[in-house]
């Protein structure tokens, strides 16, 4: 039996809170319901996984600043806003800030469904990179520093002649690094390493 997807309610009128949980639960959706962002905000480093249906008008703290609350802890949960009419420009401002969807209110199953559809296939990409990065790491961690510093310099595209210069070291010698970066990543071609290489990284531009 798999898990049920959860969904995060924040909003700060109960009938809301209410109606929204009971439709996700027909759904199949398991719900944690939060009465205001601040009590959300308290808990978030403890809460479970999941998608956030987050409400733009609330008193104490609004959606947007609860999101650029959540963008600064680094919580990479996304987000739904929940809008009421004539809030257009406030959801493109959410959007902006990496929302997933906007749904103004009241809003019917169909319409939250496919929000929550995008909103969770985001979250198992970001899963799917996450896992990516942490095996990359686990592969670098076999190589040696200076086979270490022979795959940077090939994630960054330089020729062998290139990395020896830049290490001082022969070419010859920066082809038996390559081949020992090659058995160790267990890279079958030199696109296998670098995928490796950029998961972990790698590659990235120069400061």
């Amino acid at each position: 039996m798999t898990e049920k997807r959860l969904v995060h309610i924040i909003d700060d009128e109960a009938a809301v809170r209410r109606s929204a949980s009971f439709m996700l639960k027909t759904l199949g959706f398991a719900t944690r319901t939060w009465e205001s962002g601040t009590a959300f905000l308290k808990e978030v480093r403890h809460a479970e996984n999941g998608c956030i249906l987050l409400d733009v008008r609330m008193p104490d703290i609004d959606g947007l600043a609860v999101q650029q609350q959540l963008i600064q802890r680094g919580v990479a949960m996304p987000v739904i806003v929940l809008t009421g009419h004539g809030d257009i420009t406030i959801a493109v401002k959410a959007m902006k800030s990496g929302a997933v969807d906007f749904i103004e209110k009241p809003f019917d199953s169909d319409v939250l469904l496919a929000a929550l559809e995008h909103a969770f296939e985001r979250l198992e990409k970001s899963a799917d990179a996450l896992s990516r990065a942490a095996n990359a790491d686990l592969a670098l961690g076999a190589l040696s520093p200076r086979e270490r510093e022979v795959l940077a310099e090939l994630a960054e595209g330089f020729p062998n002649k290139t990395i020896a210069y830049d290490l001082g070291i022969s070419v010859r010698t920066v082809e038996v690094h390559r081949a020992n970066v090659m058995t160790k990543l267990k890279a079958r071609s030199l696109s296998d390493a670098l995928r490796i290489a950029f998961a972990a990284g790698l590659g990235g531009p120069r400061s």
